[in-house]
């Protein structure tokens, strides 16, 4: 559908680098406790604190895609959201680091729920989470453009069809998200991981490898400027999904001091990436005006948050509708930006509702189609694709 903003192209929503290459393990001294083993410790129980960053990353990246830039939104307005929001589109602007956020909240959770877990078993997990809400998205989106009252850019019934695949992107099809692109990185993610750490077993010593093997090969790929190298190894999402990853060593051990490194470095590159995508010298004809500063403390506070998680510092918000909070997450994710376009039109320009009213209907009633998916396509659908794909031939 429409190609990927300018100001957001290598930020944005479903992780990864990490630090230095451990030493061989050797004996430890008598005086010392021993650590325990890899495989001893039971699944983790829900982090409902994590299901309330996802919301908030989601609300932030629809606060950009309603308030923080230039295109199609416009034309919903019906004037640059400039104008309608002359205080808060400076810092809608920075909503789209939600996608950075979402990233690093992946590395943790796929790591989590990885270890352990042979690989049908990672997969099915993997297919049965993105693609029913996703199949229904992409359905809802291409039926409501087609409709001769909305009539927004349609993609051709190829590409549209094409987009049940979720590989549109590498394929060079129109896309009918314009979120897809984020689920491309989480894809390749979870294909690196599978391969690296589920297929041969996880434990901390194979990890931290692979987390050490990832940054070092990002580097090198940059060097080299080699678009098949820059495909598999993302290097400009990597860091994200890689300190997520060492976030999960450090909430498995808070005194592991190789998952504080690995944490540390995919900070250190990905506020670099987010700083190179993201910021560009004041100028009038731009939108945002986004700083270096600002760029760099929005990653930091997001950092802070999983970090704080992984510690157990949030331990205490156990409420239970942090937990509806992330099973509506996704689906708002997918279907919050094109369908969006549509409601803010029909709030703002035909039933005049004023703005700031208008983005506050818009994010609810996108929730509210994000709680009619989750009930009704992915309760009913997760559990049957998951058994149909953990079954053993």
């Amino acid at each position: 559908m429409s190609k990927i903003p300018e100001d957001v192209r290598g930020t944005s929503t479903d992780t990864v680098v990490r630090a230095v290459l451990p030493p061989a393990e050797a004996p430890r001294p008598p005086a010392e406790a021993p650590r325990q083993p890899e495989q001893a410790k039971p699944r983790e129980s829900r982090l409902r604190a994590l299901d309330g960053l996802r919301l908030i990353a989601a609300l932030m990246v629809a606060a950009y895609h309603y308030g923080g830039r230039e295109g199609d939104v416009s034309k919903a307005w019906g004037t640059s959201p400039k104008q309608q929001f002359p205080k808060l589109h400076e810092f809608f602007a920075y909503g789209c680091m939600g996608v950075q956020i979402f990233f690093v909240i992946s590395g943790f959770v796929i790591c989590m729920s990885g270890w352990g877990r042979p690989l049908r078993s990672f997969f099915a997990s993997r297919a049965s989470r993105l693609l029913p809400a996703y199949w229904a998205a992409v359905i809802i989106v291409t039926a409501v453009f087609a409709l001769p009252a909305v009539a927004y850019k349609t993609v051709p019934p190829s590409d549209a069809l094409l987009n049940l695949t979720m590989l549109q992107m590498p394929l060079g099809a129109h896309r009918v998200l314009g979120v897809c692109w984020t689920l491309w990185a989480e894809v390749r993610f979870y294909a690196l991981f599978a391969l690296c750490i589920v297929l041969p077993g996880a434990n901390r010593q194979r990890v931290i490898m692979f987390c050490a093997g990832w940054t070092l090969a990002v580097a090198i790929a940059q060097t080299a400027n080699e678009p098949l190298l820059n495909t598999i190894l993302m290097p400009e999402y990597a860091s994200y999904f890689i300190g997520g990853v060492g976030l999960y060593l450090v909430h498995r051990d808070r005194r592991d001091a190789y998952a504080w490194g690995i944490v540390g470095v995919s900070f250190l590159i990905g506020q670099h990436y987010a700083v190179k995508s993201l910021w560009h010298a004041p100028n009038p004809e731009y939108f945002s005006n986004r700083t270096t500063f600002g760029i760099i403390l929005v990653l930091t506070l997001g950092y802070l948050a999983v970090t704080a998680i992984a510690l157990g510092w949030l331990n205490w918000a156990n409420w239970r509708w942090l937990t509806v909070a992330g099973a509506l997450t996704y689906p708002f994710y997918l279907v919050h930006e094109h369908l969006g376009w549509v409601v803010i039109k029909a709030y703002h320009q035909s039933l005049g509702i004023p703005s700031y009213a208008t983005f506050l209907l818009t994010a609810v009633t996108m929730l509210l189609l994000a709680w009619l998916l989750n009930r009704y396509v992915e309760n009913w659908l997760t559990p049957q694709l998951r058994a149909t794909l953990s079954k053993p031939r």
